[in-house]
């Protein structure tokens, strides 16, 4: 039976090879604290790195044998908007079923909200896979990593409140583009008032190319200070869907991903709650959020690379032309080898990117319960410095490699 994880021993070397993850490991379970709180929560390195594997082996046999087959009937059927809402495909829902009773929620998460306390480089993995299978589907799935933001700068209560949900299942989306601010965000303008006789927030306004649009929980940047027109006036807030007072207008009818709603929104009092402090929402919080962002969209292009070359090599290998399979023609062979290396390199910098980001995230979150030590501040503002670097270098090598190997698979079957 085919595993996107066993199958590609790559995806394993990358994950294991560095000695870094040890420092990661060590961050991460804070001296294998939860061990005795959590029957599931490794006792030492070595048992950290076989949880992790053995839960990459889960999802290399889902993403292998649910999510693939089911990709081309959800890219056929797509979602539709219905009274509002959004319907995904059906076999959708057979998706993220799967990947709720395999437990690949909340994955990056600690233990006592329900995830699974993995670090990031290992999140990525799963990532990768999932894109490899459907990249469609990979956008409504990632979008679970926004949780980051909200566990980064939300205060307990709504980790409490929140984080949980994730864990168990529900979506996500970041409610961001708007008709007048794409890349310019510091000109959003849907307006967040305070109601001092409710006590809570109520967003108006309209929101586009919205990402899994009709997610449970959405983190929304609006603009909290009246009078004012650029970025130092915006915050973030948390719309809880139960909530109401969002419906879909449309649905984007795109170039591919169709099984990935993309939605314009309408916001009509919709009950919401600040994120963090006022005022930071694009400064601080949205940065964060698309840093995140900008890793998943590198480790979904490494899963198209991947399915790329899986594919090309096989065509090659089964078309025969002149008597012999076209792989054994030199310039067939020389384009899929440089697919092949594309996603080599690609990969080994989206995974050395990873574990930059796990030591300065693991050291950010311990600096929250103690003081560092000055070799642990050290520590995290160089970690810090070559994530900042190499996290867009990741984004952009690879979604430029990921266009450019699926060109060449075209090539290669004719």
């Amino acid at each position: 039976m085919a595993n996107f994880y066993t199958d590609h021993p790559e995806i394993k070397f990358n994950l294991e090879s560095s000695p870094l993850m040890q420092r990661i490991v060590e961050l991460k379970e804070n001296g294998f604290a939860d061990k005795d709180n959590f029957d599931y929560a490794p006792e030492d390195f070595a048992d950290a790195m076989d949880n992790y594997n053995r839960v990459l082996e889960v999802a290399g046999d889902i993403t292998a044998n649910t999510v693939f087959p089911n990709s081309e009937d959800v890219d056929a059927e797509g979602p539709h908007c219905e009274n509002g809402r959004v319907r995904y495909a059906s076999k959708t829902y057979e998706n993220l079923e799967a990947t709720r009773k395999a437990g690949l929620n909340g994955v990056t998460m600690p233990r006592r909200f329900g995830g699974l306390n993995f670090p990031i480089t290992a999140y990525t993995a799963i990532n990768e896979m999932i894109a490899s299978a459907d990249a469609g589907f990979e956008n409504i799935w990632s979008l679970q990593d926004c949780i980051e933001t909200l566990y980064e700068f939300g205060d307990e209560d709504q980790r409490s409140r929140f984080i949980p949900r994730i864990c168990a299942g529900e979506t996500m989306s970041m409610d961001l583009t708007e008709p007048d601010a794409g890349s310019d965000l510091q000109r959003v303008m849907l307006k967040a008032t305070y109601s001092e006789a409710d006590k809570c927030w109520y967003l108006n306004g309209v929101k586009r190319f919205i990402t899994n649009g009709d997610s449970d929980i959405h983190l929304v940047l609006a603009r909290s200070e009246e009078g004012t027109h650029d970025g130092r006036g915006l915050s973030m807030f948390i719309y809880d869907k139960r909530d109401g007072g969002v419906d879909v207008r449309r649905i984007e009818n795109k170039l591919g991903i169709h099984g990935s709603p993309t939605c314009e929104l309408v916001y009509k009092n919709a009950k919401a709650e600040l994120c963090g402090r006022r005022k930071f929402g694009l400064i601080k919080y949205v940065m964060a959020l698309m840093n995140g962002a900008r890793l998943g969209i590198a480790a979904q292009s490494v899963g198209i690379s991947q399915m790329a070359y899986n594919e090309a090599l096989a065509y090659a290998k089964d078309r025969k032309q002149f008597g012999q399979a076209i792989v054994n023609f030199p310039a067939v062979y020389e384009m899929i080898s440089n697919i092949k290396a594309r996603l080599d390199a690609g990969r080994a910098l989206l995974y050395q990117t990873a574990r930059y980001v796990d030591i300065y995230k693991c050291l950010e979150d311990i600096e929250r319960t103690r003081k560092l030590t000055d070799d642990e501040k050290k520590e995290l503002k160089l970690y810090q410095k070559l994530a900042s670097a190499c996290t867009p270098l990741a984004k952009g090598m690879n979604s430029e490699y990921a266009n450019q190997n699926s060109y060449d698979c075209i090539q290669v079957h004719g």
